[in-house]
């Protein structure tokens, strides 16, 4: 993220940033220093790829601590940056296709996104097309097998 653009979350999106690191720093912390201690303790290392796994490990969830904690750090909490009846950060919104389906997304930030989730991105095409959007709007977004076209149905 450019330091130009603020870091951009949800309430629920803060909340699960710091279960997450809560879980990360009390639990899975300590569990890899302990499994480090007992690899050391139980001989040469040296050649251990038991060792060196968890080593590896270890660096992965110690930069995921710190991403969390920099972006806890950095974040702009935002609960619905539009007013009621128009699609902005945080909105949820309900979508039709053209061929009748419907999906339901809430707008987050590239943070927060996860499709299986039904969390889209803000600056994602979708996203971006439905930022300011008001129920019975079309969008139309340029996908790679061709333009997609959604109504929005509704919008909470």
């Amino acid at each position: 993220m450019s330091a130009n653009q603020p870091i951009l979350l949800t309430p629920d999106g803060k909340l699960e940033l710091e279960r997450e690191l809560q879980t990360l720093k009390t639990v899975r912390l300590p569990e890899m220093m302990r499994r480090i201690q007992d690899l050391n303790e139980a001989g040469d290392v040296s050649d251990d790829s038991d060792f060196e796994d968890t080593k590896e490990e270890l660096i992965q969830l110690e930069s995921r601590i710190r991403e969390i904690e920099n972006t806890l750090a950095d974040a702009e909490i935002v609960s619905n940056a539009a007013p009621g009846g128009v699609v902005g950060f945080g909105s949820t919104v309900t979508l039709v296709d053209g061929g009748g389906v419907s999906e339901t997304w809430v707008i987050v930030g590239p943070q927060e996104a996860n499709a299986r989730q039904g969390k889209i991105s803000n600056v994602s095409p979708v996203g971006k097309a439905l930022l300011g959007k008001q129920v019975g709007e079309k969008i139309q977004v340029e996908a790679p097998g061709g333009t997609l076209e959604f109504e929005v149905t509704d919008i909470r």
